[in-house]
């Protein structure tokens, strides 16, 4: 099993983290004089996802469960989720002190420290990136940029998913939004920095906060509206407070697994290969399979059955939508640089770079 519940159940978070940084991770890679590992090497992986995320972590358990496999009896993993062992802000120190070796982590969350990321988030290039999500694959020119640009934090994406999830929408409830002009004066819940600047051209009062406290925060009125991929209306079972979904393409996000940069220089071979095995998969199918099959068949049925309306922008709305995140593209361009930031613009749209 991928999720050693009774494991979990007999270590605390503090014991875990105390013994992990006691041993220290390298002891996993310890070798003989001739470079061949004396013992199993065991990696330690982290998601701050719960499995009620049933979508999203469809992938995840599919990698753990490959990446098992694919090590022979050499490679083995110990992976938490729900952010048992560290919680999704303590993700980055805990890859970078050498507390885990590997994280799936949502783009959206850390733009700010690594902005080139940004990219998968960026209004009015998440629809076509969307669409096209092969631009992000292994070995892409995207792709490699994205690695060239988080090297110099010593960040290594072993991969992106294969591509972005399907956009975030704006999700109402007793406020309804069906219109650009129906989010003046609203407090919608936005996690993105990019996504929150163009949603203050219209008026929007954005609101960060957890997903975990989202429910609430629709319930009790904190928020009017949100701006959420489907997976966290159904993950947090937000259809119970909502009336309608205005799809309007937002933002968006990638699941990435990342690894340090030197860390995976470091790594033995088989280690390695069994780690570019299993991503290729999870290249393959993540995005592609729960866009394209648990998200048409099980989620927007859920979600429509629960009686929230679904209201398609309007083609004007699209355009000017569009026209407003010019400035937000060169905002961004300033953050990670004119050169860089045009070439993945150009890259995530298809054009020649």
């Amino acid at each position: 099993m991928t999720h050693d519940r009774a494991r979990r159940a007999s270590i605390t978070r503090r014991d875990a983290l105390t013994t992990l940084a006691a041993a220290g991770a390298g002891l996993a890679f310890t070798t003989w004089p001739l470079g061949r590992p004396f013992a199993a090497t065991t990696l330690t992986g982290v998601t701050y996802l719960p499995p009620s995320y049933e979508g999203l972590m469809w992938g995840m358990t599919g990698f753990v469960d490959r990446l098992n496999e694919t090590g022979g009896g050499e490679v083995s993993v110990e992976f938490y989720d729900s952010g048992t062992l560290v919680k999704a802000d303590e993700q980055v120190s805990a890859l970078r002190s050498g507390t885990i070796d590997f994280m799936f982590h949502t783009s959206s969350y850390i733009t700010r420290s690594f902005e080139i990321l940004g990219i998968t988030g960026l209004p009015g290039v998440v629809d076509d990136l969307h669409q096209n999500g092969e631009r992000l694959a292994m070995g892409t020119p995207l792709y490699e940029l994205i690695n060239q640009e988080l090297a110099k934090d010593n960040l290594f994406m072993l991969s992106g998913g294969g591509g972005i999830f399907e956009p975030e929408y704006i999700w109402s409830g007793a406020q309804k939004v069906a219109s650009l002009d129906d989010l003046s004066g609203k407090r919608v819940r936005v996690v993105g920095y990019e996504a929150s600047t163009a949603l203050e051209q219209f008026g929007v009062a954005p609101v960060r906060i957890p997903s975990s406290e989202t429910y609430l925060a629709l319930q009790r009125g904190t928020v009017d509206a949100v701006v959420a991929n489907i997976s966290t209306v159904i993950g947090r079972s937000l259809q119970e407070q909502l009336k309608y979904v205005y799809r309007l393409p937002t933002t968006a996000f990638a699941i990435s697994i990342y690894l340090l940069k030197d860390r995976w220089d470091g790594l033995d071979e088989p280690t390695r290969q069994a780690l570019l095995e299993a991503a290729k998969w999870y290249d393959e199918n993540s995005a592609s399979h729960v866009n394209n099959e648990i998200y048409p068949n099980k989620y927007w049925p859920t979600v429509q059955d629960a009686g929230v309306e679904v209201i398609e922008a309007s083609d004007a709305d699209l355009e000017r939508f569009t026209e407003s995140s010019q400035g937000i593209w060169e905002w961004w361009k300033e953050q990670v640089g004119e050169e860089v930031g045009q070439r993945a613009i150009d890259l995530a749209l298809g054009k020649q770079a």
